[in-house]
């Protein structure tokens, strides 16, 4: 394990837990803060922007916008292996520079309420990338494989990680198989950034496939890699109990970052307004989930930075 700053790498998270109050604030929803702030097509223009909308609210761990830029969907769409590596990296640098100008201009602040934030490289689920929603049913098919998951991944996290995030974020994990491929491939690759491992739920109470939480994080329990488990993507409706869940299944950090509730209506072709949650809710409901033991809170689909100025403020009363 690496040295950075004076502090040990895999220690980073925890720093910044500790220095956060006991609970940090993770960003919210990228794609559709960029649809308001930039038109869609300019992804690289309006990303910065924000990020830093997320910083200024109050998030301590930024997660950049590789969830689904992966190397064989770049292909697809008629970029070279080093275009496509290139979208990679730049996904990394340009959210660590949103961190460093935004640190910059407000460390020597007298009284300002912001830590320095981590960045956490995004590594979507293999189903995030067949964009058939199968990141919430878990099948992937008898076809694929632990070996065939890990090779999915393995140019991509290598890529990532040369970039220079502080950490790795695997996200809407569908499966144990899956689950065990990122765990492995961790170890094989020699990879000295903490990281954590987010499923989805669609039931509340399992992975999507149906295997039990205490099946998946049995075998994360042994990962040294893995600093972090959770839920994101899932109904905030689900936090809770999934929460205490988890409490009884690992001694690792909780983090949760659900989505906003609403519902996608793919006949209209529109979304559907929560009828449980808004703004002022997650805020009430996210002190419930830091005093149910998470540790990382924030957003998915469909919240924004006004979300995540609603948790920020919250858990930073204390």
């Amino acid at each position: 394990m690496g040295i950075e700053n004076g502090i040990r790498k895999e220690n980073v998270l925890e720093d910044l837990i500790e220095k956060a109050g006991g609970c940090a604030v993770v960003d919210g929803g990228f794609a559709t803060q960029l649809e308001n702030t930039a038109p869609p097509l300019m992804t690289l223009f309006g990303a910065p922007f924000v990020h830093l909308e997320y910083l200024e609210a109050g998030a301590d761990i930024l997660v950049t916008s590789s969830y689904q830029a992966t190397l064989p969907g770049f292909q697809s769409r008629g970029l070279s292996m080093e275009e496509a590596e290139s979208l990679l990296t730049k996904s990394v640098r340009i959210a660590t520079k949103a961190r460093d100008k935004f640190w910059a201009s407000v460390k020597l602040k007298s009284g300002h309420k912001y830590n320095r934030a981590l960045v956490a490289a995004s590594i979507g689920s293999y189903g995030a990338y067949l964009a058939d929603g199968s990141e919430y049913s878990g099948n992937y098919g008898p076809t694929v494989t632990l070996e065939k998951l890990k090779d999915f991944h393995r140019r991509r996290l290598q890529v990532l990680v040369e970039a220079g995030p502080d950490l790795l974020a695997f996200e809407t994990i569908p499966n144990k198989l899956e689950a065990q491929a990122c765990v492995e491939l961790l170890d094989e690759e020699n990879v000295d950034i903490p990281s954590w491992i987010c499923f989805s739920s669609v039931d509340g109470e399992n992975a999507p496939s149906g295997e039990s939480f205490e099946e998946c994080l049995d075998m994360i329990n042994k990962s040294s890699s893995v600093c972090a488990v959770g839920i994101n993507c899932a109904p905030p409706h689900f936090v809770l109990s999934l929460i205490q869940r988890f409490k009884e299944l690992t001694a690792k950090a909780i983090v949760v970052y659900p989505n906003s509730g609403e519902i996608w209506d793919g006949v209209a072709k529109r979304w559907l307004p929560s009828k449980c949650f808004d703004d002022e809710k997650f805020e009430l409901f996210a002190a419930r989930w830091r005093d149910a033991g998470a540790k990382l809170i924030g957003g998915c689909c469909r919240t924004t930075p006004t979300t995540i100025r609603a948790i920020s403020e919250v858990l930073k009363e204390r």
